[in-house]
């Protein structure tokens, strides 16, 4: 009987997985921290054969090179990809033994890259799994605007192409398991769900519904910004990447961090919103850990920057040491831990700001008082509506154009309370007076706050 092991890693909102029979497996689309995916095989008792790549990842750095040099599988790379490195070159139509009466076949899906390739799972002759990488995903498909803008609209038809090839070629029975879709920006839309099949996608998914016109015309229309990190890690993938070191850093004491700070590097505090709130090292930006840590700091940090790790835990310093890994931040340049209070010199004090609802906000209004509003919502959230009178800047902006902000206090707010607190804490490190509104943001209509759509 053949398995599939999910791998799901949902700060970036992507998944790998590992599939096989009772004594070899396939890796596809592998973390950066192969460690992971090596428990994951030994705790199934078997050999992993083959490690493959649907394609040169533009959302993370892969850690298939690596995994296959140290387990011996061979690496499977679709041949139109460019690589720097030997691998095993596969084509469309190409087919892999992974265990008995288990193959693996090459589909080539071309659409969220030109050499895209999609790997179809059949045990004694019957399809029993996709997996499609940022082809086909859960009710859409992967976005096909990051290779190069002169390629977009060809990329965008050819997503068309290949979701119906799949279509033709699987039964509707087949689950269909992406790499991207699972909040990851690689996705052209919104995923809704978690798992799927090449029946519910049929019935479903624009791709497979509309004409190529009108799908094209769609997807290109809501296509938003792409995470500014992204232009590292094909390249990066390309290369060969470099196994990762995840040893712990070195420890600063409140001098070193104070020294950082004034040489304009990247003091990052991963703790909660509500903590950061209460009592920061000022100058610092809050990036919880529980939140889109990789994508987020990844997407606003200057790349190359030197960032130092604050942290309740030497456990919550590991896991985000892991998660920054996987997208190119391979080591911070220190850390600590413990009470905040040792994070200041001497005679210094912690910064704060307050946080509120958009309860409080409305009671500001209607006392008269001056309160600038900031939403750092995506284009696409503010399009479905938005508080009037408020400033717009998305927080992936928003570190450039502080400047833009107008003078008085800020009530900064996003959709949940996550992005404004990344927000809260870059104005207020540029010594902005802040409020964080940490609420949903279906909160303000029923505030009373007046909200204008489009």
């Amino acid at each position: 009987m053949f398995f599939v092991d999910t791998m799901e890693f949902e700060g970036l909102g992507n998944r790998s997985y590992l599939a096989g029979g009772p004594s070899a497996a396939v890796v596809i689309d592998p973390p950066r921290d192969i460690d992971q995916v090596i428990a994951t095989a030994a705790r199934r008792g078997v050999r992993i054969a083959y490690v493959a790549e649907t394609h040169v990842h533009n959302d993370y750095v892969t850690g298939g090179l690596e995994l296959a040099r140290v387990t011996g599988a061979a690496y499977l790379v679709p041949a139109g990809a460019h690589v720097s490195f030997a691998r095993t070159a596969v084509a469309d139509g190409d087919t892999v033994d992974v265990d008995e009466g288990l193959v693996l076949r090459a589909i080539a899906t071309p659409g969220h890259t030109p050499h895209h390739t999609s790997y179809a799972l059949a045990e004694d002759g019957r399809g029993v799994a996709v997996f499609t990488g940022g082809s086909l995903l859960v009710g859409t498909v992967g976005r096909p605007d990051l290779v190069e803008p002169r390629l977009t609209e060809r990329l965008a038809r050819a997503q068309h192409a290949s979701a119906h090839r799949l279509a033709d070629e699987l039964d509707d029975e087949v689950p269909v398991l992406p790499t991207h879709g699972f909040g990851s920006f690689c996705s052209s839309s919104q995923a809704e769900g978690d798992a799927t099949t090449i029946g519910e996608e049929r019935e479903t998914n624009d791709a497979l519904t509309l004409d190529v016109d009108t799908f094209v015309a769609r997807m290109l229309a809501g296509l938003e910004d792409v995470p500014a990190y992204y232009a590292h890690m094909g390249p990066a993938n390309a290369a060969g990447p470099a196994p990762v070191d995840l040893t712990p850093p070195r420890r600063a004491d409140a001098e070193e961090i104070t020294s950082r700070l004034a040489a304009g590097e990247w003091v990052v505090d991963l703790r909660s919103r509500m903590a950061f709130a209460e009592g920061h090292v000022a100058g610092s930006f809050n990036f919880e850990g529980e939140g889109k840590l990789a994508t987020y700091l990844a997407w606003l940090i200057p790349w190359g920057k030197p960032v130092t790790l604050l942290a309740d835990t030497p456990a919550q310093i590991a896991d985000a040491q892991r998660e920054l890994a996987r997208v190119g931040i391979d080591r911070p340049a220190a850390a600590t831990t413990g009470d905040p209070a040792a994070w200041v010199r001497d005679g210094e004090q912690l910064a704060s700001f307050p946080r509120a609802r958009f309860a409080d906000l409305a009671q500001v209004r209607e006392r008269g008082e001056e309160a600038v509003v900031l939403d750092v919502r995506r284009d696409s959230e503010r399009a479905g509506g938005h508080l009037d009178g408020s400033v717009h800047i998305p927080i992936h902006e928003l570190h450039g154009r502080i400047g833009e902000v107008p003078e008085g206090t800020v009530w900064v707010h996003c959709a949940g309370g996550m992005r404004a607190a990344i927000a809260a804490s870059l104005l207020d490190a540029a010594g902005r007076d802040v409020v964080a509104v940490d609420d949903g943001f279906d909160a303000a209509a029923k505030a009373g706050l007046s909200l204008t759509s489009g």
